[in-house]
């Protein structure tokens, strides 16, 4: 019976040394020599300091910045454990709302927001992405239009021209991937960053 067994546990053996050993440290190995920034997270550093990623979006609240997407991650109530409270882009827990569009809770949210925004600047039609989450919970982009409907607001608390702060959205704007693939799209942080160079805060 050991022999029939014996190539069996052999294979296994082999099989999980190369699958879970050797090819994983080789994709690594290789993945940072050819992408070495995508592999250790597509990190931001500022004076020597990470200060985020590209591909995770983080809550802006102040009036000078650029605000990201609503964000739905949830993470663990620090006054109990076994209940979970709102931590926007909160990493460990990528997540959307699960809320349906018949849901009282989803409707009272994006009202609000929407009523808050359209305070803010009365002129543009709100852009859908300001008041809804993405299905990760993480997304680190706006729409250009939700760049732009922000403009007066990051304009008038940085005391800069809405043309200058027009023009820092067009650079910081992603077309297409190939021109084909995906949406044009604002990284709010990258946008935040441009904005700090232009005008300290």
């Amino acid at each position: 019976m050991l022999k029939e067994i014996r190539p069996a546990i052999v294979l296994l053996l082999g099989l999980t040394v190369i699958t879970g050993v050797i090819y994983p440290l080789g994709m690594t190995a290789v993945s940072a020599l050819i992408f070495p920034t995508q592999a250790e997270g597509s990190l931001i550093e500022r004076d020597g300091k990470v200060i985020g990623s590209s591909l995770i979006g983080q809550e802006f609240t102040t009036d000078g910045y650029f605000h990201s997407r609503p964000s739905a991650t949830l993470g663990p109530d620090p006054k109990d454990a076994t209940k979970t409270v709102p931590q926007p882009y909160n990493a460990i827990n990528s997540m959307g709302s699960n809320l349906g569009p018949t849901s009282k809770a989803l409707i009272d949210r994006v009202t609000e927001d929407t009523d808050k925004l359209k305070a803010e600047n009365p002129a543009m039609p709100v852009p859908i992405d300001l008041v809804t989450s993405s299905g990760s919970g993480l997304d680190p982009n706006i729409s250009p239009e939700g760049a732009l409907f922000q403009v007066p607001r990051v304009a008038k608390a940085r005391k800069l021209t809405e043309e200058r702060v027009r023009q820092l959205v067009a650079e910081k704007t992603e077309g297409r991937f190939i021109g084909l693939l995906g949406e044009p799209r604002v990284n709010v942080l990258a946008l935040n960053l441009a904005l700090d160079a232009a005008a300290p805060k």
